[in-house]
């Protein structure tokens, strides 16, 4: 029991550290004029929106832990309800406690941007460092929660299995946040380019178009609390799939061991990272990831040769450690600002909107096989590796190689929040006119931050991948116990229920992703709709008389309404689509259903993410003077570029790791009632 208490205990310290760092970024000056203002109506509407979804989702929860507590992980009339129950009650916590994760990410991102803002005026570093320990925060929370909960349910349960019903609780609730986050931010994004930069030749954040405060309320609510949940969920699946797979084995001990020093590491990353005063700030960010990469490697192998784990293990975590390196390097290769693949986009751009999207669709696609074969390589090799330890080592060898890659996820948290808090950062130097000189140094926060976004949306879904994975071994893991043997664990292509399974996990992320993309799509529309309402109708609103205001609040509550009416039914479909399976077919269409699902989930999710990440830096790239500049025709191709990959990279992309995820739970839970009850 040692382990879980040490886990305990640097949980309570990044606890310590996020509120130190709250306490530092809330010192910090504000710049004097409607800055603050604004800032505060940025902060009330991610609030408002935030209660509102909560609200929604709280009565998902509850309906959600009524259905666990009658037939997960059998029906109650079978055995003991006590266990439903149990099960039920760590749903629930695992619920609350991403939801958390979510509203603390709010409440540090809205107060920061402000700061960042303000910081500028002293120069590139006090702003950097203002945004950068904004997202720490959220980085030590997030991952400091989901470890604590992990840590005290086994202690206090002594099993895994409750801990399984802990992180369906994170993930069902992430995946509806993740969802309704990127259809508010998107529908806002969208309208706010295509109405205010090709339509009426106006910056990107100016005060004059209607919904440039629902575009930063969005930054806040898909970037920062929808990530923020993701990267919760995808953390706790990895732990739970870890620990069913390492009990049996006796080697729990481990996984508490390296994902407490991970978290460690991350405590320390952040305070040794930072920026010079004429520093890159991209390259500070893969810096602080790339060094606190490198203490966790130290300090884990340091703990496995003192307490006698097996190197075999280590060198699983290490290979998953590496892997995320090399997805989150292959996505800054192709998404960041002054690359090769970003530039040819940009010049295409020059011959019209159609050759924007050819090319940078072209490339999302490129940009996916380096990343998958780090998945594949990662997997096969974690899997030979713990081949020699015996029975059952090989597949926890590749659930280690998941618990490297998220070891520094509370760094890798960090960098992500960062994104959303200085691209707010940027738009409230502009509406509070801060001057050029802080434009300057907010865009190029921003477009550090575009990039790390990119990847670290990379490193989300290839810790999906690992982790879903993983899932899959401790689904079987789950079968064994109940007592299916010999081929019943085995999953035959060639059976046609295998078969059928498979095809059914191939096209639910397709149809996942298309519901959230025409939902931000009819969302949209009736965004820019009220928005030439406003134009048309407020007089001086488009010449920007002084004193004449847009009504912000109006598009804030149709992004709010069109996101909230959209999310549950994509949602929705994802676990009803599971369970039919599961009833139809069984174990074995459950198992070809999984392997499907990963496989094509992986491959949308890295195009559409990586795409996007390209369209927006090649849009800015020319806005920064490169290819006729600002208003140029390829400016106008880059921003509609941008338009069509903004629900590719903050919508749909980001939300189908989490899909996959919350899928592999369904099936584990509902395993039992898939032997006891299917059609064939």
């Amino acid at each position: 029991m040692y382990w879980p208490i040490f886990s305990i205990v640097v949980s309570l310290l990044a606890f310590g550290v996020a509120a130190w760092l709250y306490r530092w970024v809330s010192r910090l000056p504000t710049a004097e004029g409607p800055i603050g203002e604004i800032g505060a109506l940025i902060r009330a509407g991610a609030y408002t929106f935030l209660r509102t979804e909560y609200k929604l989702l709280g009565r998902f929860v509850i309906a959600a832990a009524v259905l666990i507590l009658l037939f997960f992980p059998r029906p109650f009339w079978t055995h003991d309800i006590k266990i439903n129950l149990l099960m039920a009650v760590t749903y629930i916590a695992g619920s609350v406690l991403s939801a958390l994760a979510g509203y603390i990410g709010i409440s540090i991102a809205t107060l920061a941007n402000v700061k960042s803002a303000s910081a500028a005026r002293q120069g590139l570093a006090p702003s950097f460092m203002a945004g950068f320990r904004g997202g720490a925060v959220m980085g030590m929370a997030v991952v400091g929660t989901s470890l604590l909960g992990a840590a005290v349910l086994y202690l206090l349960t002594k099993e895994a299995e409750p801990v399984l019903a802990f992180s369906f609780g994170a993930s069902s609730l992430a995946l509806f946040a993740k969802a309704g986050g990127g259809i508010f931010t998107k529908t806002a994004d969208i309208s706010a380019d295509l109405t205010g930069k090709v339509e009426l030749g106006i910056p990107e954040d100016d005060p004059r178009n209607p919904a440039v405060i629902a575009d930063n309320v969005g930054d806040n609510v898909g970037d920062v609390a929808g990530m923020g949940a993701d990267l919760f969920d995808s953390n706790i699946a990895t732990l739970a799939a870890s620990m069913i797979l390492a009990v049996p084995l006796g080697q729990v001990d481990i996984i508490f061991c390296f994902a407490g020093l991970g978290l460690l590491s991350s405590i320390i990353g952040v305070f040794l990272s930072g920026v010079s005063k004429n520093g890159n700030p991209g390259r500070a960010l893969n810096r602080g990831t790339y060094v606190t990469n490198v203490i966790f490697a130290l300090l884990s192998l340091g703990a496995t040769l003192i307490f006698d784990f097996s190197i075999r293990l280590w060198i699983a975590a290490a290979i998953g450690l590496v892997a995320g390196a090399v997805i989150g390097f292959t996505s800054d290769l192709f998404t960041s600002d002054g690359s090769k693949t970003v530039d040819k986009v940009a010049r295409a751009s020059q011959t019209g909107p159609a050759f924007t999207i050819l090319s940078g669709f072209s490339y999302g696609l490129l940009s996916s096989f380096p990343a998958i074969l780090g998945i594949a390589a990662a997997s096969l090799l974690s899997f030979k590796v713990c081949e020699p330890l015996g029975a059952g080592y090989p597949l926890l060898g590749i659930s280690m190689a998941a618990v490297g890659m998220l070891s520094v996820v509370g760094m890798i948290i960090s960098n992500d929040a960062y994104g959303p808090i200085v691209d707010n950062a940027r738009g409230l130097a502009e509406m509070g006119h801060l001057g050029d000189k802080v434009l300057q140094i907010t865009d190029e926060l921003d477009a550090a931050g575009n990039t790390a976004k990119a990847i670290t949306k990379g490193f989300a879904i290839g810790a999906a991948g690992l982790t879903v994975i993983a899932l899959l071994a401790a689904y079987q893991e789950i079968l064994s116990k109940a007592g299916v043997t010999g081929d019943g664990l085995k999953f035959d292509i060639l059976n046609p229920l295998v078969f059928f399974g498979m095809m059914v996990g191939i096209a639910v992320p397709a149809v996942f992703s298309a519901m959230l993309i025409m939902g931000v799509d009819r969302n949209a529309e009736r965004m820019v709709a009220e928005i030439h309402r406003q134009f048309d109708t407020i007089p001086g609103l488009r010449e920007g008389k002084e004193g004449v205001k847009p009504d912000y609040n109006k598009c804030i509550d149709i992004a709010t309404v069109g996101a909230l009416k959209e999310l549950i039914p994509a949602g929705l479909m994802t676990i009803i689509v599971t369970l039919t399976v599961g009833f139809i077919g069984g174990v074995h269409a459950i198992g070809g259903f999984l392997a499907g699902n990963i496989t094509s989930g992986l491959l949308l999710a890295l195009l559409m993410s990586n795409a996007g990440g390209l369209w927006d830096n090649a849009k800015k790239h020319i806005e920064a003077g490169n290819y006729g500049g600002k208003g140029s025709d390829a400016h106008k191709a880059g921003v509609i570029g941008d338009t069509v990959g903004d629900p590719f990279k903050d919508t749909a992309g980001p939300s189908i790791n989490t899909q996959i995820t919350v899928v592999s739970l369904v099936a584990s839970l509902a395993a039992t009632l898939f032997i006891l009850y299917s059609v064939f």
